[in-house]
């Protein structure tokens, strides 16, 4: 079996086969450009190829896939272009998410948690997630948060590519706690600050790496 995951019931089965497959592009063991067989799917994860369709859909909504009417399904290869796209949303908006969230009062014990020290590639994929959402869920305004959620799994992709071609997360995990300490400290413009930079950081390294990147 392709995944580690015990077999859904029928009510759940569409969430399983969609977070099962997500897990896989954003843990790296589907790899961008691979094709999605649906038939290999549904036989890997035990389930028809009916929610094996549907999933494929609503992550190519999402930008982690891309579907052909010839070539069918494969996961989405990351580019330059797309990485730039990407992170100059985040850029113009997380930082300042960050600043009403600490102006606000918000919590940040769910990005203290995040912090946790993991080895496990797929385990820091989701804690960089969740740091970064954890920082930005208080800023007190929904269209936002509903944004910035919406390029969470791309920045997800980026973030693994990155990493695939220079594995930098012990430096990305000390400017998250420079950036954590900063906004516990009630620092909204230099915790802001620091999220820009460390966006900014990534993003210019990841982007001269990617194919068809802008010199």
């Amino acid at each position: 079996m392709m995944y580690d995951r015990a077999e859904a019931p029928p009510a759940s089965r569409t969430d399983f086969v969609l977070e099962s497959i997500k897990e896989a592009i954003l843990n790296g063991k589907l790899k961008p450009g691979q094709a999605l067989v649906e038939t290999d799917l549904a036989a890997a994860l035990k389930v028809s190829k009916t929610p094996v369709r549907e999933a494929l859909k609503t992550l190519a909504g999402s930008g982690l896939v891309v579907m052909s009417p010839y070539k069918g399904a494969a996961v989405r290869t990351v580019d330059a272009a797309m990485a730039a796209s990407v992170y100059d949303v985040r850029m113009l908006m997380e930082p300042e998410a960050l600043r009403r969230a600490i102006g606000l009062g918000a919590s940040f014990d769910d990005a203290a948690l995040a912090l946790e020290d993991v080895s496990d590639l797929a385990r820091r994929s989701l804690a960089n997630r969740r740091f970064h959402r954890a920082l930005y869920a208080g800023c007190g305004n929904p269209l936002m948060i509903e944004i910035l959620d919406g390029l969470r799994d791309q920045a997800a992709l980026i973030t693994v590519a990155g990493w695939g071609i220079c594995p930098t997360w012990d430096d990305e995990a000390a400017e998250h706690r420079a950036i954590l300490a900063a906004a516990v400290r009630g620092e909204a413009g230099h915790a802001s600050e620091l999220l820009r930079r460390h966006i900014q950081t990534f993003a210019d390294r990841v982007v001269e790496e990617l194919p068809d990147g802008v010199r």
